[in-house]
């Protein structure tokens, strides 16, 4: 029974560092899983109320980038490989915003260029993306997301070709379209939006040449920070913004991000792996502990051992062995349970909603062989320093110990 609970405590200790590892494995994975597609060397631009006075303009003056801003970055902007500008329209905070018969939807609005697409992916699952002939002819044509499909359609109805009445305009549905990342800049989920190309929004609604945002990435070679301040300098000078004011122009950096991301994950990683080895170790000492105790029991075993010519290095993995069978027995069941409940944890998410951030909780091989040395390694020092006690004690004077 003392050795049984003594036990318990590497089979803890093991058990521990694999649940927690493949946790954190799993929220590595549904993190990454929904921005892995996202363009690494990407940025994004809004504009915000100026944040000083210039050039007889006020603090707090409200501004928009203009479609003439679009071609005027292509050219005096070489590092930029593909540039997309962004409308947004009545989101689904707005109330209903689409209608089909007697269905009714709110849904995330947007007008959009087929570059966009490049930055942040979207699979058609029916149907067609957004295309440059619908920019250049102004097409009333629009792609939805799955969940769209699902509201405003019957189960078994195809929806390309049909009609959907956006804010009070019909548009043709060309594709229903699968997003490839979870990042949204509307704050909804991406299967409830409807995209319409940009030069159509701009019209229908009487947007003039207002544009509310911008997607850019850098060429291969050229550090999206880079161009991100280039722009930022640029886009300040051409609408009369304050060089210093850095509040007007708001930016988001994929490859910053993506940096934390990784730096956060690593971490986690570190420490899992800290935590892990901490509450083995103490499992580890445990086992050290009995196996003094079961040599203080075994003292006249050993003296005899001794006297009848075993020599120290037999006593020594005799100990070691006991030590190592009863550490690894342990800290198998403790591996072999903890993998089967992050098997159990991927059935159950597996069933789950691609919405999750939780995703394919697992070990890597490299971690399952960790965990295995750490093992004999911790069973050999639990092991070796009571044998080493053990072969210390002279043969006369551990007969003599048992009163012989």
């Amino acid at each position: 029974m003392r050795s049984l609970m003594t036990a318990f405590g590497v089979f803890w200790g093991i058990f521990m560092l694999i649940v927690m590892s493949g946790a954190g494995r799993a929220l590595e994975n549904g993190v990454m899983d929904g921005i892995k597609a996202f363009a690494t060397n990407s940025a994004f631009f809004w504009t915000e109320p100026t944040s000083k006075p210039y050039k007889g303009f006020q603090r707090g003056r409200r501004w928009n980038y203009k479609n003439d801003d679009i071609q005027y970055i292509r050219d005096n902007v070489k590092e930029v490989e593909y540039l997309s500008p962004k409308l947004f329209g009545p989101n689904a905070n707005s109330g209903d915003n689409t209608i089909r018969g007697k269905k009714t939807g709110s849904f995330n609005i947007t007008g959009d260029y087929p570059d966009f697409y490049k930055i942040d992916p979207w699979t058609p699952v029916k149907g067609r993306l957004i295309n440059e002939i619908d920019i250049l002819h102004k097409r009333k044509v629009c792609i939805i997301g799955e969940r769209v499909a699902e509201v405003m359609f019957e189960k078994n109805e195809n929806p390309i070709g049909e009609y959907l009445q956006i804010n009070g305009v019909y548009f043709q549905v060309v594709g229903v379209v699968h997003p490839e990342t979870r990042m949204n800049f509307n704050g909804n989920r991406k299967t409830e939006s409807i995209m319409i190309p940009f030069s159509t929004m701009q019209q229908t609604y009487n947007m003039g040449d207002v544009v509310h945002f911008f997607a850019v990435t850098s060429v291969p070679g050229v550090p999206v920070s880079q161009l991100e301040a280039k722009l930022k300098d640029l886009l300040k000078a051409r609408h009369k913004v304050a060089p210093d004011d850095v509040q007007a122009v708001g930016s988001f950096n994929i490859e910053v991000e993506w940096v934390k991301y990784q730096g956060l994950f690593s971490g986690i990683q570190i420490l899992t792996w800290i935590v892990g080895i901490g509450t083995l170790l103490a499992g580890v000492i445990g086992v050290s502990n009995i196996m003094l105790v079961i040599i203080k029991e075994r003292t006249q075993e050993i003296g005899i051992q001794r006297a009848i010519g075993a020599t120290p290095g037999k006593v020594i993995m005799h100990i070691v062995a006991e030590s190592v069978f009863l550490t690894v027995i342990a800290g198998y069941i403790g591996l072999s349970l903890g993998i089967g409940l992050l098997e159990l944890a991927n059935m159950a998410l597996d069933s789950g909603s691609d919405e999750v951030f939780f995703r394919r909780p697992e070990i890597s091989f490299n971690m399952a062989v960790g965990a295995v040395s750490v093992l004999v390694v911790s069973g050999i020092i639990a092991g070796l320093i009571p044998a080493r006690r053990a072969v210390s004690i002279k043969p006369i004077d551990a007969l003599r110990d048992e009163g012989i």
